[in-house]
């Protein structure tokens, strides 16, 4: 009897302490597997830390790409814009480039026609003077306006503006061509040299070359019946000179009358007729 109680309590005490072995494992197991599951929980909260990072600097790139994307989507609408506008401004300035070219077409045959006539009365006043007379009387076409241009010696007594008797001939073939072309206006136009005059009754170059001019309007009206309405009188003095004044040759060529005939400006616009819009 004492034999079967003594081996059931080894039997028992052999239990506890299997027991107690198979507790401390399990211990020990689950302490080793939380510590692993602790480690990869830090790892795994790291992890997703710097994912959200990697998102979050993500976004910020998507948000600069699209204001980039938008910013250059304006620019090119905008290009887009200016060139149709640039393509407008082409397509008017190439219509303003024709028509100033039929523009300028219209004035060179305008002044091609001013000119032909101008020609024409250069011709038939220079037909008319005699060689003597060619030698004093320049006759020129500047720009469509014709110059006859008389020397002093021959226009007006020495030191004076009043016409001398051997100009009357010449004034007379003078107003001959005016009188046929009606439509040009007249301007006598008196120069001198540089020489100061010394008359009591004329003040200087500037009064005598305008007494002169003034002398040939009055002989052309009186004695011609040349309209006045037509002609103008005026001096320039010593001003317009064409030579130097320091010879005795360029003196001479600076000292004379011109009679500057030129259309009146309403036929010349009548020539151009009706000037295109701008």
């Amino acid at each position: 009897m004492k034999v079967k109680i003594l081996f059931a309590g080894t039997l028992m005490v052999g239990a506890l302490l299997l027991s107690s072995c198979a507790s401390k494992k399990d211990l020990v197991a689950c302490q080793t597997e939380n510590q692993s599951l602790s480690a990869n929980y830090t790892q795994t909260k790291e992890q997703l830390a710097v994912a959200n990072s990697r998102i979050s600097s993500l976004e910020e790139q998507l948000a600069t790409s699209k204001a980039a994307y938008a910013a250059l989507q304006a620019s090119l609408d905008k290009s887009l814009s200016n060139q149709n506008q640039a393509s407008v401004n082409i397509d008017k300035l190439v219509d303003q480039i024709n028509e100033s070219n039929q523009y300028i077409r219209h004035l060179v045959e305008v002044k091609s026609k001013s000119d032909s006539l101008n020609m024409v009365l250069t011709n038939n006043l220079t037909r008319s003077l005699s060689k003597e007379e060619l030698k004093e009387v320049d006759v020129q076409v500047l720009k469509g306006v014709v110059y006859i241009s008389l020397n002093d010696n021959m226009l007006y007594k020495t030191g004076s503006y009043e016409i001398s008797e051997r100009a009357a001939e010449t004034l007379s073939k003078i107003a001959k061509i005016i009188m046929d072309y009606k439509d040009y206006d007249v301007l006598i136009e008196g120069n001198t040299d540089d020489v100061p005059i010394l008359r009591e009754n004329i003040r200087n170059n500037w009064d005598l070359s305008c007494l002169r001019a003034s002398s040939v309007v009055q002989y052309l009206q009186t004695n011609f019946g040349i309209d006045p309405k037509r002609m103008t009188a005026g001096g320039r003095g010593e001003y317009n000179p064409l030579m130097s004044n320091d010879t005795e040759k360029g003196r001479q060529r600076n000292r004379r009358t011109q009679i500057i005939i030129t259309p009146k400006l309403d036929q010349f616009l009548d020539l151009i007729d009706a000037a295109p819009e701008e």
